[in-house]
């Protein structure tokens, strides 16, 4: 029986991979079924559909209408077809103005799929995870800030770009420290066993750096938010420029992080 349960974790450790995979693959379907050219060929879709149908439930009531006159009285059915056909055709043209409305209007730009995540065997794994679910939520909240809003008070585009900017860097930044922890990772792995605890206790380390960094990027967002929670009563300029602010130190913060670490 002993000899099974190594079995067992191998058989545990498949099942855990291939879970983490598979939530992997929804959350980019999910991802994809929100782009904003995705819903937009969607909506295009939907209108033509629409017209066809309306166009098509015009005609078969103006034919049947005209089968049905069998006499010069105009009779309820005649009616009531007429009035079918008049609607739909009405409806037709109406949804034929949106539908070519909505062709001449170009596209947004296809979402940059999310780079790919660190094999599941690799500490880095989580806060990558947490990290991209972080540049979700921010780019969100920029979106709403940077859209004109009546009512409320207006951010100045230059804040929300270059909140943008240092989000794009931070985040760089992250990327470079998880890339550092796979590194080490994988020379413990190919390391003679006397010298895997020394890089061991360095995997910590740098394990540690991560989750601090993402928990920075993720305090951002959170500012972010109170910028837009902002907006609806008060001028939010002051609360986005903090956030602004905190993220191009966060950034710089991480920059001399890395620069120390390859020294």
């Amino acid at each position: 029986m002993a000899g099974d349960k190594p079995d067992w974790a191998k058989h545990a450790a498949s099942i855990g991979k291939f879970g983490s995979e598979l939530a992997g693959e929804v959350s980019r379907g999910v991802s994809t079924w929100r782009d904003p050219r995705a819903k937009a060929e969607r909506k295009r879709k939907r209108a033509k559909r629409g017209l066809k149908l309306r166009i098509g439930l015009a005609a078969i009531a103006g034919t049947a209408a005209f089968f049905v006159a069998d006499g010069p009285e105009i009779e309820f059915p005649e009616i009531a077809l007429g009035g079918i056909a008049v609607v739909s055709s009405v409806s037709a043209v109406s949804s034929g103005i949106r539908v070519q409305k909505l062709y001449r209007t170009p596209l947004p730009a296809a979402s940059v799929p999310p780079p790919e995540l660190p094999p599941v065997s690799s500490a880095a794994r989580a806060p990558m995870q947490r990290l991209i679910a972080a540049e979700s939520s921010l780019g969100e909240l920029l979106d709403r800030l940077g859209e004109p809003t009546k009512g409320a008070a207006s951010v100045p585009l230059d804040v929300v770009v270059q909140t943008r900017l240092t989000a794009v860097d931070a985040a760089s930044a992250v990327r470079d420290g998880a890339d550092r922890l796979q590194a080490v990772e994988r020379a413990a792995q190919a390391a003679p066993a006397t010298e895997r605890a020394s890089l061991s206790s360095e995997i910590r380390r740098l394990e540690r750096q991560l989750d601090e960094s993402v928990d920075g990027y993720g305090r951002l967002v959170a500012e972010a938010g109170r910028a837009v929670a902002a907006s609806a009563s008060a001028e939010p300029q002051t609360a986005l420029t903090d956030a602004s602010d905190r993220l191009a130190g966060l950034a710089s913060a991480l920059r001399e992080l890395s620069r120390g670490v390859e020294r």
